[in-house]
């Protein structure tokens, strides 16, 4: 496998207040705007939310790399993440992102494992590792359709 990897996206303003974001790996293009509360349309991609469903993907499929390569079984993962913006000294910034994943398990003798892989995947996500704001991870477990309160506890790093 090789040690560096490029990857391109071309995004241009269209018409009015929306623009259009392309890459090469994808065949469809993504529309985007600003959001409504900065003067853009409803209805569209905001590179905020865009910038959200980055982490949620990386997030997603790194899991997936460690739980195989640690022959970990799950029956199903779904990442919400949320994000803060506010105004600073330099202008509107994220202060805070937050991955809420919840992870369905079969065996409730897996919690302790399945918190581990979990934050050794918020560590791990490629995407996060270059935000300035740090995301902290607020994990669910779900055993069957029972959710594990214990494992609702915030961690943040």
């Amino acid at each position: 496998m090789d040690t560096i990897h490029k990857y391109r996206t071309v995004a241009r303003c269209t018409s009015g207040q929306t623009g259009l974001a392309k890459s090469e790996s994808a065949p469809v293009d993504i529309r985007f705007c600003a959001p409504p509360e900065f003067g853009g349309l409803d209805g569209y991609w905001t590179p905020e939310d865009l910038l959200l469903a980055a982490l949620g993907s990386c997030f997603a499929i790194t899991f997936r790399g460690i739980a195989g390569r640690s022959k970990f079984d799950y029956s199903d993962l779904q990442v919400e993440v949320e994000g803060t913006v506010g105004k600073g000294e330099s202008g509107f910034a994220f202060s805070e992102i937050i991955f809420r994943p919840t992870l369905t398990i079969d065996d409730k003798a897996k919690r302790d494992r399945a918190l581990s892989l979990l934050q050794k995947t918020k560590t791990a996500c490629l995407v996060s590792k270059t935000l300035a704001v740090p995301p902290s991870l607020d994990p669910r477990l779900e055993v069957g359709n029972a959710v594990s309160e214990a494992a609702t506890v915030l961690f943040a790093i």
